[in-house]
């Protein structure tokens, strides 16, 4: 669809533009912050007025680069802002080294003031470190949903694809930043607006809070058997206190035998071994994006002997959890 179509747009009256501060950490993701701007740009086009505005902010008030390698100027540092204004964070990878004591200084004051802030992508870690969805519920990029819980117990984390409560507002990343700004559009000035702003984007499944982030479990592993996507549910609801084939098998209807034929057929190993894979990758979730101890880190997922862990972590990623993170730690240093 064209944006030629002036005849579809729609004016709307409004006493000034809303204007949203794009608050941009180190290695942001780029994704996050071009379709939420996009929208609102596009906004504007189709009102034929210009309902909203923005600003760049960040650190230093210079340059930040985003995960991409591509770097932007910015409008300005950590400004002062206006109770009336929108924040939203703008982070990605390695967002903890990225989330520092300035921007949460800057983010606890503005917030003092009432205004809305918000989270895209993994901007709900920094949110959460300024103390600012403590008792909210929030959600947070599917990769980094470990080691938040971990980290923020007093959060309620859900996996929704975005989540708005009162005045705190976090994504999941990838494109949830288009179905909040949509819902925001909408909220603002109308559905009609809103289903302009989705077409022009040629984005036709508009998604909800509702919506979970991460494909259902058959999509994912490419199964569509109710009894193994059951199980791998289990298993992947309980990984500090792994439950055992035995009982998985018993608890959807089957025996032992028949669910090691099943998870044969369908996944190529044995469900102890897919098991094991799950909880390993939990743990290098963790290893990476918190400073846990590698003690800690085992117990979390279900491993009771520290030297039991390690011997599992080298079989499968031929590497030790001290290793893992030293050298992701050198990494992140260059």
């Amino acid at each position: 669809m064209s944006e030629q179509r002036s005849a579809t747009r729609i004016p709307v009256d409004t006493d000034k533009p809303r204007r949203f501060v794009f608050a941009l950490l180190d290695q942001f993701s780029l994704l996050c912050f071009a379709t939420a701007i996009e929208s609102l740009r596009i906004a504007n086009r189709m009102a034929n007025r210009p309902l909203y505005e923005w600003r760049i902010v960040g650190e230093g008030g210079d340059i930040v680069y985003c995960s991409a390698g591509t770097g932007f100027k910015l409008d300005d540092d950590l400004e002062e802002l206006s109770r009336d204004d929108t924040v939203f964070v703008c982070t990605g990878m390695d967002v903890q080294d990225a989330t520092t004591k300035k921007v949460i200084g800057w983010l606890r004051r503005e917030a003092r003031k009432g205004l809305k802030v918000g989270g895209l992508c993994t901007g709900a870690y920094t949110l959460a470190k300024a103390g600012l969805l403590d008792g909210k519920k929030a959600t947070i990029h599917w990769e980094n949903q470990d080691s938040f819980a971990e980290e923020f117990e007093e959060v309620n984390l859900t996996k929704s694809v975005f989540v708005v409560d009162g005045n705190r507002m976090t994504t999941a990343g990838g494109t949830s930043s288009i179905d909040l700004m949509l819902k925001l559009i909408a909220d603002d000035h109308g559905e009609d607006l809103a289903n302009l702003v989705a077409d022009q984007l040629i984005y036709s499944s508009i998604r909800t809070d509702q919506d979970t982030q991460r494909l259902s479990v058959p999509t994912r592993i490419g199964v569509r058997h109710p009894k193994l996507s059951q199980v791998i549910q289990m298993m992947e609801s309980n990984i500090e206190e792994p439950m055992s084939p035995s009982i998985l098998a018993r608890d959807v209807g089957m025996s032992t035998r028949q669910l090691e034929r099943l998870f044969r057929r369908y996944l190529n190993r044995s469900p102890k071994r897919y098991y094991m894979e799950l909880r390993l990758q939990k743990a290098r979730n963790l290893l990476m994006q918190t400073d846990m101890s590698v003690i800690n880190v085992a117990l979390a997922c279900g491993f009771a002997s520290p030297s039991h862990f390690s011997k599992c972590y080298r079989a499968h990623y031929d590497t030790t959890p001290y290793r893992e993170r030293g050298s992701h730690a050198a990494r992140l240093s260059i």
